[in-house]
Formats: C-alpha cells, structure tokens, sequence
C-alpha cells in the first residue's frame, strides 16, 4: 500500500505565523489544531485509521486518513455539509492553515472520498477514538495537573433531545408514503411504473401523483368523513399486498421488496384496529409502543422531555469528567427509550480508556437511577449522587416522608407508631385491624375498614431514602449541584451540533455528537493552556 501517512510540518512558518495573529477574536480553534495537529494526529492514531482501508493495489492514490479525519473535526466545528466542506478547503485560508495546503486553488478532496471516510469511521467505531484521543491531547498538553486528580472518575450523565430529520406525518400520510415507496420499489425491479402496478393492483388512491388526501378527497375538518376515509385506505393497502404477493412472489420474498412489505404491515398494525362497529379499520385510539413515526428516518420515536413537551427523533446522552469538564463517552438512542439503557454504553466507552477509567462517582439525572452502571458503581465500592424522587401520592393523606425507615433493621413506622418489616420492591401493608382503631385513619388512608394503608416500596428504595437524607442537609445539596457542569456541556454541544439531527439513524447521529464533543473538548483544552499561559 502506498504511504497514507498526513505528515503536515510543525515549524510555523511567516505566513501562518500572520494568518494566526488575526484568529485571536474568533476562529480560534483553527490556530490551536494548527499548532497541535500533529499531537491530535499522531503516528499511532494514523496507523488505526490507516488500517479502515484495505491495500487491492487499484484506484487512485489515497488520501492520507488523518488528513479527511481533521476535515471532519473541521466540518463539525463550522456545521457545514461534505460539499461546502470540500469548497473551504480552496476558498478559506482558515481552513488551508489546519490542513496544510496554504495557497491551494483546486480542492485537495472530493466530495465522495469525505463521504465514504465517514462510513469508514462509522463501521470502524473510529469516532469513538476520535473523542478520546481529545482527552488523551488534554493529558499530553498537560492542560490540567492530572496529579492533582482523584484517582477514579467523578462522572456526570444526563441527556437532551435531539430532533429528528426525517419528516414526521400523521396516520394517513404515512400509511401512503410507505405503500408508494413499496410501489416504486417494485416498479424500477420489474420495469413497470408504480402508477402502472398500483392500477392493476385495483388501487386507484396510489396510481396518480396527487398526495393521498386530495386523491381521498374529503373534508378533512369532519370527524365522520375523516373516520370515512380510512376503511377505505385500508382496504386498498391489503389489496396491494396481496396482489403483490400473488403476481410478485418471487420478488416479495427477498429484500428489499420483502422489507418495504414488512414495514407497510407494522405501520398499518401500529396505526389502525378493527372498527368494533363493523366498517372495517379505525386509527387506533392511543399511540402503539415503538410507534414509527417517519418513513425518511425509521428510527425516529416519539419522546417527552416533560409532561407537556413532546418531540420526535431522539435522545443524545453524554457522560463527563466531572474535575476536568471533558466530555468523555457520547452515545444516541431514539427518543421513546429511557435514559438508564444507555448509561451501559456510555460506561464501556468510559472504560476503553488506557487510564482513569474507573468510575467512583456518578452524578446523574434521575432517569439513569435505575441503569445497570448505577449497581455496578454502588456495588464497587462508589457513590451515586442524584435527586431523589419525592412520591406525590394522594395529597388528601400523609406522603410517604411521614414514614419512618430504618435501613438496618429493614423497617417502616407510620406516624402513629405501628411498624412493619418491607422488601425492596414489594407494597407494605399495615395491620387493618390496627389501622381500623387508629385516630389518624382519616388523614393517612381512604382505604375500607378491612383494609390497612399501603405503601410502595420501590426496587431502590434503600438510595432514595439515603439520598433524601443527602439532599436536607446543605453539604448534600452543594455535592448535588457538581451535575450542574454537564447541563453546561450538553448546551456547549447544542451550539455545536444543532438541536435537529444532520443524519438519520441511531448510529449516524451518534458519530456527529461523539464529533461535536470533539470538537467541545477542543475547545475545553485550548481555554485551559490560554488561562495557564
């Protein structure tokens, strides 16, 4: 394989030294990777980017790897597309001072060799490298006294929605959208047009251009004729699929023809139920679990940041140090999966460190209080330093903080006196007899006569009671406030990436937030070595 190595020149030269001086104000990262690129990029980097590429002795000569990896840190940092990035690369001196090419006027890449690297680095979990080499340039650099460090990771976890790009579209449309990219699949294999097939199929709503609710034709402000119209669409959606499956077998049993038939048929279970009137199909009342909310992105979910905001596309998850602020794990799940089943991934990124790689303390949301890496960390000997939940209840009677819990004996008083043994994760019930004499029976339970008050006992009972007690005493709540430093990167990685995915799918957008916390951990060291100069 001929020699793929970026072997850009230390020495600043007149030139550079000129370019430097006016990146004062703004731009300022450019001159950093000026100055640390071949550190960032060092040999042994560009040996496991070197190795993504396979040596068959044809094609052109290749661009050296480390060089289209900095293009990508580049392309991250001023959020623009592969075109304009292969166009800055002749038209922005900033960009020729990184990549080494001052006074080029033709671009040293094209637009597809950007495109295909980043699939190299996606295949090859290279972004994941990419972030930790930042840290590993923070140590290098010595941008903080890692002797003055604690010997295991303080980390910091917490999550913000990321929109998704795909278009999202109700019931009617997307039933249509999935049957015709069906139809126009079907037809550029068979050589017919999707006009052609949807006609013989005997389903006229799919054999014209016109969008599905112009070729329904109703008003779509009446409930009725709305309810109308979707026996109907149903109905021709089966028609197509059985006809596809009696004329098209073949072709119906394998990808990617038996895919679209498959996704047709989960959306049309996800989105509609038998009428129990009689007339065929309803949209279904209520959202079905892992409801598929766009054709353009399959991946995206509905999600909730509160009670009343809603969003759909997906969660970005990061993990921080929590002394250095360097972002060290980013991962992405749609947005309908709860937080703590990303903290696993986010924790075995954490440890493919070469070192500070064990975890003594977590501060986390309280979303993740119930992750995997949460028990780990407690049963090694760590802490987890989170808000506690604070049961509302029936507010007409006592809350669960008027019962008393003794940890070491596993007990639970009522405010009148009367214990009971409990086991995390089970309800408590107090005697009825008892509860049935007691003159506080009105304000701590509705509960009839022949019954006693309950109380729900949660799986991580034993935290919550300990972190209760944390967060009532102000070294608790100073302790507490530390998460604070991750709200603060996940706003520095909104700036950078954007709040609207640049890429459908979970793995796609995963590679540009691990890129985007490059980039902030960039940053992060660049302001550490200024404050020390």
């Amino acid at each position: 394989m001929a020699s793929m190595r970026w072997n850009p020149t230390q020495e600043v030269n007149g030139r550079e030294k000129r370019l430097m001086a006016r990146l004062g104000r703004t731009g300022k990262l450019f001159a950093f990777l000026r100055l640390h690129r071949h550190e960032l990029f060092d040999e042994s980097f560009q040996k496991e980017l070197e190795r993504s590429y396979r040596d068959n002795g044809a094609g052109k000569e290749p661009v050296p790897p480390g060089l289209l990896a900095m293009m990508v840190l580049l392309q991250g940092y001023r959020r623009v597309s592969d075109a304009e990035a292969v166009e800055l690369t002749v038209v922005d001196l900033r960009w020729q001072l990184v990549l080494g090419c001052l006074g080029m006027e033709e671009p040293i890449v094209a637009q597809g060799t950007l495109f295909n690297f980043r699939q190299r680095m996606i295949a090859e979990n290279l972004d994941r490298r990419l972030l930790e080499r930042t840290v590993e340039l923070a140590r290098s650099t010595k941008a903080f006294d890692w002797r003055k460090l604690p010997k295991d990771l303080r980390v910091a976890i917490d999550s913000s929605p990321l929109e998704g790009s795909g278009r999202v579209e109700d019931t009617i449309n997307l039933l249509a959208h999935a049957i015709r990219k069906l139809l126009a699949c079907l037809a550029v294999i068979v050589g017919r047009s999707a006009g052609d097939i949807a006609t013989a199929a005997g389903a006229p709503l799919f054999a014209t251009d016109q969008s599905i609710k112009a070729a329904l034709d109703r008003e779509w402000s009446d409930p009725d004729q709305k309810a109308a119209a979707v026996p109907l669409l149903s109905k021709q959606i089966d028609t197509v699929l059985a006809w596809i499956r009696e004329h098209f077998a073949e072709q119906a049993a394998k990808p990617p023809v038996s895919e679209l038939i498959d996704a047709v048929q989960r959306l049309r279970d996800q989105n509609l139920e038998p009428d129990p009137s009689g007339g065929g199909s309803r949209i279904r009342e209520g959202v079905a679990p892992d409801r598929q909310v766009s054709i353009q992105d399959p991946e995206m979910r509905h999600g909730r940041k509160s009670k009343s905001k809603r969003f759909n596309g997906y969660k970005r998850h990061l993990a921080a140090d929590v002394d250095t602020k360097l972002i060290l794990a980013a991962t992405v799940t749609p947005a309908n999966r709860p937080e703590e089943e990303a903290a696993p991934a986010l924790v075995l990124d954490i440890r493919a460190y070469a070192d500070r790689n064990k975890i003594g303390e977590i501060y986390a949301d309280r979303g993740y209080i119930n992750s995997a890496a949460v028990d780990e960390t407690l049963a090694t000997g760590g802490d987890v330093i989170c808000k506690p939940w604070f049961a509302n209840g029936n507010r007409k009677t006592f809350p669960k903080s008027r019962f008393v819990f003794n940890i070491r004996d596993r007990t639970i008083t009522c405010p009148a006196g009367e214990v009971e043994h409990f086991v995390p994760g089970t309800v408590v019930e107090f005697d009825p007899e008892a509860c049935s004499h007691c003159m506080m029976r009105s304000s701590c339970t509705m509960a009839g006569h022949d019954a006693g008050r309950t109380v729900n006992i949660g799986r991580d009972e034993l935290l919550q009671i300990r972190l209760r007690r944390e967060i009532a005493t102000p070294k608790g709540r100073e302790r507490l406030r530390k998460r604070v430093m991750i709200e603060h990167s996940l706003a520095h990685i909104g700036r950078k990436q954007g709040n609207r995915a640049r890429y459908t799918g979970v793995r796609k957008n995963t590679f540009d937030v691990r890129r985007a916390a490059s980039v902030v951990n960039l940053e992060t060291v660049h302001r550490e070595l200024s404050k020390a100069a």
